[in-house]
């Protein structure tokens, strides 16, 4: 049994006392890694009698030697502990003065005596970044990607004459990711669970409890220190075997190859698993295959035919460029700097000159890494720039490619003008001189940051429904387009700048995304009104402008996204924190229907890029061309490549697909109830992804005798006729007390012979042409039906003649529960009329609740007691009293029963593309 160390008292809320076994502690190694387990165990309340770390290096004192000097912890600093075998007596004299009880080697690159390593009481514990025995040596995660293993972790063993090899006293694991890096290993696990288990292994230890495993043989594997002259790529092998190495050099040593005669060395390995994309043919000296440098980066080929893609390139001098860019000709010119900028520049210049505290001054030619940057100083200017600089995003890797000051400085000024985009935006306008403006019109499939032609250079027309002409033809994105998308959006979030850009920033590209729209707003008023047939003034208000509305509420909201904490019962003697993280889902699929085009891109892909996703769209095959126009849009805003897709093409390819595809986390969609069964359906069957849908409608709206009648003609006239009728809480059924129906009828008829029927970018337009010519046949079907049934046509029910998709404003009545018209959506400008009699406020609700659906209903009455009444017991996601249509970005949107599930809009619809995490510590 080990002797028990010092012991510390730890006092509860019950009042009774607990005891905890304390140690002295010898702290032997150095790096962040070894500052954060030496403030832990501080904490924890060990006592850290000595802090034995290296000497400064360029003037600059470790991480560990620092906290410790600050906390008064007696620090020496050896650059050995031996000379040839031997140990130097002073040193082993100056550890053997601070009486430690335990040496804790959290991370130490200098061989230590076994002299020091036996000395204290309980002996030496050693943290070694593998789950030995696999992996002894001192690059084991560099091996263990570099060798595939699915499963990476760290042993804390106890230290012997061995290499690697003592006891183990506790491992954890986690899995590998495909494309994890010695970074993104060390950053999610190695590091933050590294320093706990530390800690926890020296309480298991002055407890009395720690156990002492041997390490098995079998299994074992040693792998000596990757130099740069062993990581030349050898071709001839599978893709993720090339990967594979590749990554596991990432950073250091580097893995290489020969081009042109000079040695490259490749950083930022991932697996392709989408399609090739093209590019120009780079010769590799011994591969079978030359890569490709495409837009994205280089694309590498194993001897199996799959990919990978490297997204950096070093050359001997150590530059680093995108490897995107290998083929760039010459040098960029030097920018002259503006007074704003120059201030920018002195800011940053404090900013090295805070790092680099070893360099009296920065100047132009001032080195980075030269002058003593490490990686973690790298991670701390890109964020301390960030902080200071307004916003300036800046990534690792511009620190690599810039590594003078004067390099560094015009790269920063290149990222604030917009001047560092990888490229300039390529459009193929369809272009129109209408409506007093030349209207610029894409019509490609945004993929990926570009406008393309679908894979199979399928085109489909879209058509004007105000004379049924040809707008354009617009590329019919095929199953391979999807998955495309989807890859883009994918790597766009697990890979690419969004992924890593704080919520801030993102609210600020959804602000200025929200300008644009703004600025647009008349070219996209226009092309709604092309497209949709959306009279022209109520485009610019509704469809374009709560567009606006709903990117600047959202963006709002970007950094406003939070969780909370929980009181839990604690583990006594210990405690516990508990809180819940609010994280984005992933990709989200949305896909959208043709009556408002933009307004329901925008209430469903502003929540969901607010939480953090990307987004492949699919638009109604019969209006893409605002969704279109609005992907051009989120380019100028500065949206990074992949986060948002658009692909236009048909829901029975293109959104089945979304809706099946193992890839997407989110399906978000707005349309008819017998589509929304299907999509939940594959969506279930496939990946069992999170749905929210917005489905069919059979709204009542509810007239008493006791209204103000003037405002309920106008209104119950909105409700109907409002955007042609194509209205998802349009009216579907108007229930009139009998005392004055007849009145109501008579002046919704006189209300309706005034309203002008025609081009809907005439500003004098009450009423545009429906959407497209099935939907009209469809509703001329509708009436056909009424009157066969017996309901009374009072007015229209006619298509208008003229050109294009008209139908007059229409009015039923006499509609009995029975009746087709009472129970089916018509979708149009059809007013459905139902007389109930006098004070029977129960039994026309129970007419109006006699329905599978329940998106919104509405009240109009004088009496609060019985608009709160009926309000109370209407069944559906929405009751207007004395009003219709009163929507706003601030407020959710949604139905219940067969009208669907979810909400868009107001701080609800951020939930639909977020998930929860729940975290619990000890501590």
């Amino acid at each position: 049994m080990l002797r028990r160390g010092h012991q510390a008292l730890r006092r509860f809320s019950t009042g009774r006392v607990y005891l905890k076994n304390k140690l002295k502690l010898a702290l032997i190694g150095q790096s962040l890694f070894g500052q954060e387990v030496y403030s832990r165990l501080r904490k924890e309340g060990h006592r850290v009698v000595g802090v034995f770390t290296v000497p400064d290096r360029d003037g600059k004192a470790d991480p560990l030697a620092l906290a410790a000097d600050k906390d008064g912890t007696p620090v020496f600093k050896f650059p050995r502990w031996r000379v040839k075998g031997k140990t130097i007596q002073e040193v082993a004299e100056a550890y053997r003065s601070v009486g430690a009880e335990l040496n804790v080697l959290p991370f130490c690159s200098q061989f230590i005596p076994m002299e020091v390593i036996d000395a204290p009481q309980h002996g030496s514990i050693i943290y070694h970044p593998s789950v030995l025995p696999r992996h002894r040596g001192a690059s084991a995660i560099n091996w263990t990607l570099i060798m595939g293993d699915k499963r990476a972790g760290f042993s804390i063993f106890w230290a012997d004459d061995g290499l690697d090899t003592g006891p183990i006293l506790l491992q954890r694991s986690c899995d590998v990711e495909p494309n994890d890096t010695v970074d993104t290993l060390y950053n999610r696990f190695l590091f933050p669970e590294g320093i706990k288990a530390m800690v926890e292994a020296v309480q298991l230890i002055a407890d009395g409890k720690a156990p002492r495993v041997p390490q098995p043989e079998e299994g074992a594997t040693y792998e000596g220190i990757q130099k740069k002259e062993n990581a030349e790529i050898s071709w001839d092998q599978p893709a993720e075997v090339l990967h594979n190495w590749i990554r596991g050099h990432d950073k250091v040593p580097g893995a290489w190859a020969e081009i042109n005669g000079q040695m490259v060395t490749f950083y930022g390995s991932t697996l392709l698993n989408s399609a090739v994309p093209t590019g120009e043919p780079l010769e590799l000296r011994g591969a079978k295959k030359p890569g490709l440098v495409t837009k994205k980066g280089l694309v590498l080929f194993g001897n199996d035919g799959k990919a990978l893609m490297v997204r950096n390139l070093q050359f001997e001098d150590g530059k680093m460029i995108p490897a995107s860019q290998y083929f760039s000709a010459g040098e960029k010119a030097v920018v002259e700097l503006t007074a704003e900028e120059m201030k920018v520049a002195e800011t940053i210049k404090a900013i090295w000159a805070g790092i680099l505290s070893n360099i009296p001054v920065i100047e132009n030619s001032t080195d980075f890494f030269k002058s003593g940057g490490g990686s973690m100083d790298v991670a701390r200017l890109v964020e301390e720039i960030r902080q200071k600089c307004d916003g300036l995003q800046l990534q690792n890797e511009d620190v690599y490619m810039a590594t003078t000051f004067e390099e560094f400085i015009q790269k920063a000024v290149r990222k604030l003008r917009g001047e560092d985009q990888e490229e300039e935006l390529v459009v193929d306008y369809v272009s129109k001189e209408v409506n007093a403006m030349t209207v610029n019109m894409p019509y490609q499939c945004f993929i990926d940051g570009h406008f393309t032609d679908a894979d199979d250079g399928k085109t489909y027309d879209t058509i004007n429904p105000t004379d049924g002409s040809t707008i354009c033809q617009v590329s019919y994105a095929s199953l391979a387009d999807v998955d495309r998308a989807v890859a883009a959006a994918k790597d766009a979030f697990e890979n690419g700048e969004w992924g890593r850009m704080n919520a801030r920033e993102r609210g600020r590209l959804m602000y200025r995304l929200a300008d644009l729209l703004e600025a647009n707003q008349e070219e996209l008023a226009t092309i709604e009104a092309l497209d949709s047939g959306a009279v022209y003034t109520l485009a610019l208000k509704t469809h374009i402008g709560m567009s606006v509305q709903t990117f600047r509420y959202f963006a709002g909201w970007c950094d406003k996204i939070q969780g909370s904490t929980i009181p839990i019962n604690q583990a006594r003697p210990n405690r516990n924190l508990t809180f819940t993280k609010k994280e984005p889902l992933g990709v989200c699929a949305i896909i959208i229907p043709w009556n408002y085009p933009l307004m329901m891109l925008a209430w469903k892909s502003a929540a969901c890029l607010a939480a953090g996703n990307t987004l492949v769209l699919k638009p109604a095959q019969v209006t893409p061309l605002t969704a279109l126009k609005f992907a051009e849009l989120s380019v100028r805003a500065g949206f990074p490549r992949g986060v948002i897709n658009i692909i236009p093409g048909s829901g029975g390819v293109a959104g089945q697909r979304l809706s099946e595809h193992p890839d997407v986390r989110k399906l978000g969609f707005t349309g008819s109830t017998l589509i929304g069964k299907q999509i939940m359906k594959s969506c279930a069957v496939s990946n069992l992804k999170k749905v929210s849908l917005e489905l069919g409608g059979k709204s009542p709206l509810i007239i008493f005798n006791d209204c103000e009648l003037d405002k309920a003609v106008r209104m119950g006239m909105g409700a109907v006729f409002f955007n042609k009728g194509e209205n998802c809480i349009a009216a579907g059924r108007l229930f009139v007390e009998e005392s004055i129906h007849d009145e109501f009828v008579t002046r919704v008829v006189e209300e309706i012979k005034k309203m002008k029927i025609g081009d809907p970018l005439d500003r004098s337009t009450d009423h545009g042409p429906q959407n497209h010519k099935a939907h009209l046949e469809k509703l001329l079907q509708y009436c056909e039906t009424g009157v066969k049934e017996g309901a009374t046509l009072v007015h229209g029910g006619r298509q208008v003649q003229r050109p294009g998709f008209f139908m007059e404003p229409t009015v039923f009545t006499g509609v009995e529960d029975h009746m087709y018209l009472a129970k089916e959506e018509s979708f149009g400008p059809i007013m459905v009329i139902s007389k109930f009699h006098n004070g029977d406020v129960d039994g026309v609700l129970q007419r109006a609740n006699h329905t599978e659906y329940g998106l919104a209903s509405g009240v109009f009455t004088r009496d609060i007691n019985k608009a709160m009444y009926v309000s109370d017991k209407l069944d559906a996601g929405t009751v207007f009293v004395n009003t219709y249509n009163k929507t706003d970005v601030a407020a959710p949107f949604g139905g219940v029963k067969q009208s669907g599930f979810g909400k868009d809009l107001g701080e609800e619809a951020l939930s639909e593309y977020l998930k929860t995490k729940t975290v619990t510590l000890e501590y």
